[in-house]
Formats: structure tokens, C-alpha cells, sequence
């Protein structure tokens, strides 16, 4: 019998929604079907604006929190309607929801994504499970990154060291060794495509540089890759998380001002990519000798990147996306939330403390239970 799952995943890239159905019957979780819906352009600049401090934020706040909640139910139906499968048959959906704040380091702590779990659970007739990050906090960690616990579950090796890197709008890493006695270590590593789509936005008029054609066509400026890397954030220790609200266009629009010298856009784009580079491969060899990098998110399409992540570790790890051991990189992050959602249904935790730094495993997340869509019609007849 089929053990199905919804995972709903939009990251720190916000460029759309990731929904993908999964079932859990067998040891390792296989994808029945999955969607993407990308946000129109208007939706995501009323997402990006909200992530800044402005006017008004608790009526924007409000609205758009319901309207995110029906973006994320409709990707939900369309994925069920393309894939022939009743939602009486998908027994949660794990949603993320989309960041719009992270700031685990204040003297009260605090996390907060939105596309409000109770639009989801009414429109899709299913029990939602969301707001996964705040229980974490509760317990004293950083909230972020979740998904280790869900790499240590599937792509564990007995016999060779694993770094599962996540490059999203910022990059996370988890650390699985061969050694299991050893605690898994994750963290966020700092920008993993934020800054590198935000300067080709600016200048390009493109949502992604391509293959990382663009940058691989630039000169990497050392004078400012080694002033973007002297940033506090890297030499913080694990536990630790991060988001757009340290790396962004104004920050490294400062650093460039810093500099006091004129580069070529190109060139900026491929310092970028170097810096996404070195502060992945820099801490995977603090803290793994060597084995196997497995990289998932949007940046493993990004050759240019890959290689020199590859140039960067070489001799020590190989590099290859997650579809190697058959997780395909795109949904690897969906996959997890549906699985952080069986989690808290069948009472187990979902946090690693040796990765966020939370005081104890917690089960984690609101359960906003709903009965099925016909059910729910038949006893509103009654």
C-alpha cells in the first residue's frame, strides 16, 4: 500500500513554488509525480518587499499571507490533478512556506514564513502540516536548515564520507561521515544563487545565468572576493544560519563601494561565483578529508559552478549532483518537507540538535487537520 506525502517548498530564491507527491512505502522514498509553479513577477517583488523592513507590514503581511496559502493549495491540486491521485489517498502535506524573515541571532529569536497553512488544508481537503521552523527555535536553535535530518535518513553511506550541499538562494551543507557515531553536521554556508541572479537581474535582465555561461566568461577579482569573504558570517562556527536578510544587493553593493575601483559586471559575476564556490568547498575540507559531494538546488545546473566546486576539492572529493544516488537535485528539498510532515504525524522528531543547535529533538510543526474534500461536502449537507 502506497504511503503518500505532499511536500510544498518555495526557498530563499523565491521563484516559484516546488510541489512534489511522494510515497514513503518502501526504504527509500520515490517521487509519484511532481510541479512547479513559478510566481508571477508582481508576486514576487510583493514577497522580496516584505522581506525588507517598509510601510505597512502587517496589512501586507496579512494579505499576503492568504494569498501565498491559495498559490501553495492550487500547486497542490494541479500536482493531484495531473497525477490521477484523490487527495483522500495523500494522507499530509508537509508545506514550507516562503521565508520572509530569519533572525535566529536577536535577543528573541525568531523565524517567520508564510502562505498560511489553513487556506492550504481548506482548499485542498487535506491535512497540512506547516511552520516547521519555530519549535526548533523554541528549543534553542537556529531553526535552519531542516534537511539534514532527511539527508542523514537517505543518503547515508557506511563506507564513504558524504557533503550534501543544497544550493538554493543560499547554500546549506550537511555532513554525513562513515563513521555514524560521529553527530551529523549541517549549516548554512552563506549565498549560493542569491547574489549571483540578483547582479544578472540588474544587469542582464535575467532571472539566472544560464549553465553559469555568463560568469564563466568574467575574470574572477581576487581583491574583491577576499573583502566579500572577510564577512563575520564565515567565521562564525556551526550551528549557524543565514538568508537575503545579510546577503543581498546592498551588501554587495557596499562591499564594491569599499573597493573603490570600477569592475566590469562580468567580472563581478564571476567573483560571485567563486565566493558561492570557496564557502562551500572551503568548509566541507575543514571538516571531512574526503568522499563525496552531492549537490542538489538550482545551482547544480550551473556548470560553471559545479567546476570549480570540482577544481576547488579536487583531489579530495568528487562532485556530482544527487541524482547519482537517484534523488533528482530539483526536488530533493520538497521531498524532504513531505517527509518532515510524516515525521510529526507518526510523533517522531524531525530537528538534528548537533545541526541547528536546539537543546533536544522535537517534533516539529502545526498539524491543521481537514477532512477530505467529498467528506467535508457530505457533512456540510448534513
Amino acid at each position: 500500500m502506497k504511503d503518500l506525502y505532499i511536500g510544498l517548498m518555495s526557498g530563499t530564491s523565491v521563484d516559484g513554488i516546488d510541489a512534489a507527491l511522494v510515497d514513503f512505502s518502501q526504504p527509500q522514498p520515490s517521487i509519484v509525480s511532481t510541479h512547479y509553479t513559478p510566481y508571477a513577477s508582481d508576486l514576487k517583488e510583493q514577497i522580496l518587499a516584505l522581506c525588507q523592513q517598509g510601510n505597512d507590514e502587517i496589512h501586507r503581511l496579512g494579505q499576503l499571507d492568504i494569498q501565498l496559502g491559495k498559490e501553495f493549495a492550487h500547486a497542490a491540486n494541479k500536482l493531484l490533478q495531473q497525477s490521477s491521485i484523490s487527495s483522500h489517498d495523500v494522507k499530509a502535506i508537509g508545506s514550507h512556506g516562503q521565508t520572509i524573515r530569519h533572525f535566529p541571532h536577536l535577543p528573541h529569536p525568531f523565524t517567520l514564513q508564510i502562505a498560511d497553512p489553513n487556506t492550504i488544508a481548506a482548499e485542498t481537503g487535506i491535512t497540512t502540516v506547516a511552520d516547521f521552523r519555530r519549535k526548533d527555535i523554541a528549543h534553542g536553535g537556529q531553526g535552519a536548515p531542516l534537511v539534514p535530518a532527511f539527508h542523514q535518513s537517505v543518503l547515508s553511506s557506511e563506507t564513504i564520507n558524504r557533503a550534501v550541499v543544497n544550493i538554493g538562494g543560499i547554500s546549506n551543507v550537511t555532513l554525513l561521515p562513515k563513521n555514524h557515531p560521529y553527530p551529523v553536521i549541517g549549516f548554512d554556508l552563506g549565498p549560493g544563487n542569491v547574489l549571483i541572479d540578483t547582479w544578472i537581474k540588474l544587469h542582464l535582465k535575467k532571472d539566472h545565468d544560464e549553465n553559469g555561461n555568463w560568469g564563466a566568461h568574467g575574470e574572477i577579482q581576487p581583491d574583491l572576493l577576499n573583502l566579500l569573504l572577510c564577512d563575520d558570517y564565515f567565521q562564525l562556527p556551526p550551528p549557524k544560519s543565514t538568508g537575503r536578510e545579510r546577503f543581498n544587493l546592498a551588501w554587495l553593493m557596499q562591499h564594491l563601494q569599499t573597493l573603490g575601483r570600477e569592475i566590469a559586471p562580468i567580472d563581478v559575476q564571476a567573483t560571485l561565483v567563486e565566493l558561492t564556490a570557496q564557502c562551500i568547498s572551503q568548509s566541507i575540507l575543514k571538516y571531512l578529508p574526503s568522499g563525496e559531494m552531492l549537490v542538489c538546488g538550482g545551482g547544480a545546473h550551473n556548470a560553471y559552478l559545479m567546476s570549480r566546486l570540482q577544481a576547488l576539492t579536487h583531489p579530495h572529493f568528487t562532485v556530482a549532483s544527487t541524482q547519482k544516488c537517484g534523488l533528482d537535485p530539483d526536488w530533493i528539498e520538497a521531498i524532504a518537507f513531505a517527509w518532515l510532515a510524516r515525521q510529526t504525524l507518526n510523533h517522531q522528531p524531525g530537528n538534528l540538535p548537533s545541526v541547528t543547535g536546539a537543546t533536544r529533538a522535537a517534533i516539529l510543526g502545526g498539524i491543521y487537520q481537514e477532512f477530505p474534500l467529498k467528506n467535508a461536502l457530505t457533512k456540510l449537507r448534513i
